[in-house]
């Protein structure tokens, strides 16, 4: 009988295995998420930079949960002529803000990783607008669903380690891009879901929660209308299952979400004035919108100059020979703009497998292009976070351009991607260490190009905070010579003057602007601080009656400004005792019951007043606004302890504790109680716990952090 030997197959290779495991989607989403993530880590130490103070610290909308519906009837910035209506973007900071308090970092994590979601949601959807209904590409090879994974998977990559996305995910007023991408992209990727859903109820509620994502987005940032825009495109337009019916619905659906929105936009109260606006003519506008194209084009491909205060308008051109070759690369841009522009329409006429998925990548790109192209004036000619939504039509149309490449190309396709997403990966490392602090952040954009008075204004004054004052005086100078109607840089100025000794030149300053205010603050915010510097000045001469006259006038032009009824009450309480000063105050609180100082002013002042009642009910609803704040709780159980109900006293004590666990004040006010309670164990280790966080804050390894 014959043996026929027989060998066993060999295990797959590496090469297999690696490929087999490649191919799995949770090695892809782990990758993706891991980049994003890692990448952005140096971002996580940075400060509160420019409006970071205002929204993530002094806004009063985010400091209790109470609030969040209030947050539906205001703009984003209480002191602004900007009509930005965001109150999700509030809601984020509440979030934070209750759970880390004013840490930058908690902040910082919370921007990278809504873009982490914003990233793994995009290659969701881009795999599903990648299928064969979805209609983007022709083809009956039987390994293009593999080919689509892997674009998406590619352009996802590339999308979130793209450096030109760092302001909207190092700073942290930046948040609203990715905000509106990841309720936008949720959305779209629930009306899938809800179109191949069996069951009718499971149905319905995946259209609900995709139309309340909708209404998020929305209310996230405007630029969701874009999101609403290309939806509706490609459902009309490229996807194959879906019926007449349906398509209607769809329309239908949308406009309700629409709707919704309009009028949650109706409840603020409107702004009194328009702000500020450029006459340009429709040849500059032409020009402008061809530059900025060049511009995000060179930035898209190549982000080497990556800076805020991006501008390509530059009035003063052409008024010497000098300035027009100082400003002659941005020509070029309008050259380099007509070249993008047609290359989207060559690559949109030509035939190929990929031609609908350029067509796609067109229509996305330039639906969230055209509203930043200057047709219509914004506070900037041109700024890189923008492109957080344009930027994946861009990369989809190269996408499609990819596909047409002839087959062997495939192999350096691959190298090429893998090279652009580590460059961009280390590029945005660094790009994202220009946000550690606020210093650091304006130095870089001056030496990158980002010349502009409020980066200048903003330096000065650090160095004005570091009573460096002569190099802030002449920085401010130089600034009020090229920039004389700039009302931030005089008030500055005048500030810094102050502090130098030179109060006759410093009062003629803010009384300039106290006097241009009403013509400048349709284009300027906070114009109301030269009358709040100048009664300031006035008060510290002596003459509080003539501090009051300047608050009252500014208060008939500025009534919401908190910083300035503050003021005014403290110099009426000094001048004319309590009551007139808890006028003013009631007027306002009953106006802006959200606004958690001015209940705490009001609570002092009763409690000034010796009216008990009153003072206890205000610092109660003050403790109420601010779930961080131990102000109102301290004079809760001061009041507590004046009337002998030390139980009281203690309870409170004990919650304000919990609210500031690590400063030494709080446990040596609580050991004052236990005493008064006879309580003496109790208080001394309350002194136990002040005297060992005093040694921790004062040892030379904290103090050297």
């Amino acid at each position: 009988m014959d043996q026929t030997s027989t060998k066993a197959p060999s295990d797959p290779s590496f090469r297999t295995r690696l490929i087999a495991f490649c191919g799995k989607q949770w090695p892809r989403y782990f990758f993706l998420g891991a980049i994003g993530f890692i990448i952005r880590l140096p971002a996580i130490q940075g400060q509160l930079i420019w409006d970071d103070i205002h929204l993530a610290r002094d806004n009063p909308f985010i400091k209790s949960p109470i609030l969040a519906l209030e947050a539906f009837r205001h703009y984003l910035f209480l002191d602004s002529f900007s009509g930005h209506y965001r109150p999700v973007q509030n809601l984020s900071y509440m979030l934070d803000y209750f759970f880390w308090n004013t840490d930058p970092a908690g902040f910082h994590l919370s921007n990278i990783l809504l873009h982490v979601a914003a990233g793994l949601l995009l290659y969701r959807l881009l795999t599903h607008l990648f299928g064969k209904q979805a209609g983007l590409w022709e083809s009956d090879d039987p390994g293009s669903a593999r080919v689509g994974a892997l674009a998406a998977f590619v352009i996802s990559g590339i999308w979130m380690v793209h450096p030109v996305h760092s302001a909207a995910i190092d700073y942290i007023s930046g948040r609203a891009d990715s905000l509106a991408f990841v309720f936008s992209a949720g959305a779209w990727l629930l009306v899938l879901r809800a179109r191949i859903a069996k069951a009718r109820w499971l149905k319905g509620i995946t259209y609900l929660l995709a139309a309340l994502g909708g209404v998020l987005a929305l209310c996230s940032r405007e630029i969701a209308c874009i999101w609403i825009l290309i939806f509706l495109v490609h459902t009309l337009a490229f996807a194959r299952d879906i019926g007449k019916k349906a398509k209607i619905t769809t329309i239908l659906c949308c406009a309700l979400v629409l709707g919704t929105y309009a009028e949650l936009r109706r409840l603020p109260a409107a702004r009194a004035e328009p702000g500020f606006t450029e006459n340009w003519s429709a040849p500059v506008r032409g020009t402008l919108m061809l530059r900025a194209l060049g511009d995000y084009g060179r930035l898209m491909v190549f982000p080497g100059n990556l800076h805020m205060e991006r501008s390509i308008f530059y009035p003063g051109t052409y008024l010497s020979r000098a300035s027009w070759r100082k400003t002659a690369a941005t020509e070029y841009l309008s050259i380099l703009g007509l070249a993008v522009l047609t290359a989207f329409i060559y690559g949109c006429a030509r035939r190929g497998i990929g031609q609908r998925m350029r067509i796609m990548g067109t229509v996305w790109f330039f639906a969230a292009y055209l509203p930043i192209s200057n047709i219509v004036q914004l506070n900037a000619t041109v700024a890189e976070h923008w492109l957080y939504l344009p930027s994946v039509g861009f990369l989809l149309f190269l996408g499609g351009c990819a596909l047409d490449l002839p087959r062997r190309f495939a192999a350096i396709l691959t190298a090429v991607a893998a090279i652009a997403i580590l460059a961009l990966s280390v590029r945005s490392t660094i790009r994202s260490s220009d946000w550690s602090n606020d210093e650091m952040f304006y130095k870089r954009t001056l030496a990158a190009g980002g010349i502009s008075a409020r980066v200048e204004v903003n330096l000065a004054q650090i160095y004005a905070d570091r009573g460096e004052n002569v190099i802030a005086e002449k920085m401010l100078r130089h600034i009020v010579e090229t920039t004389p109607d700039y009302p931030i840089a005089r008030n500055n100025l005048a500030s810094v003057l102050a502090h130098e000794g030179k109060a006759a030149e410093s009062e003629a300053l803010f009384a300039r602007s106290a006097e241009q205010a009403k013509q400048t603050k349709n284009q300027y915010p906070r114009t109301w601080i030269a009358a709040f510097n100048l009664a300031h000045m006035r008060s510290r001469a002596n003459d509080d009656a003539g501090a009051i006259a300047i608050l009252e006038r500014a208060r008939a032009d500025y009534p919401e400004i908190w910083e300035l009824i503050s003021l005014e009450s403290e110099l009426l309480r000094r001048t004319q005792g309590p009551l007139p000063a808890l006028r003013l105050i009631e007027n306002y609180t009953r106006q802006n019951w959200w606004h958690h100082a001015a209940w705490l002013a009001e609570g002092r002042l009763y409690a000034e007043n010796n009216d008990v009642a009153q003072s206890t009910r205000a610092l109660r609803y003050a403790a109420l606004l601010d779930v961080h704040d131990v102000q109102a709780l301290n004079l809760l159980a001061a009041i507590s302890v004046g009337q002998n109900q030390l139980e009281q006293a203690c309870a409170t004590q004990r919650r304000a504790i919990a609210r500031e666990p690590n400063q030494p004040r709080q446990y040596l006010m609580l050991a004052e109680i236990l005493d008064k309670m006879g309580r003496t164990s109790e208080a001394q280790t309350a002194r136990d716990d002040a005297t060992r966080l005093k040694a921790i804050v004062t040892s030379p390894r904290i103090a050297a952090n």
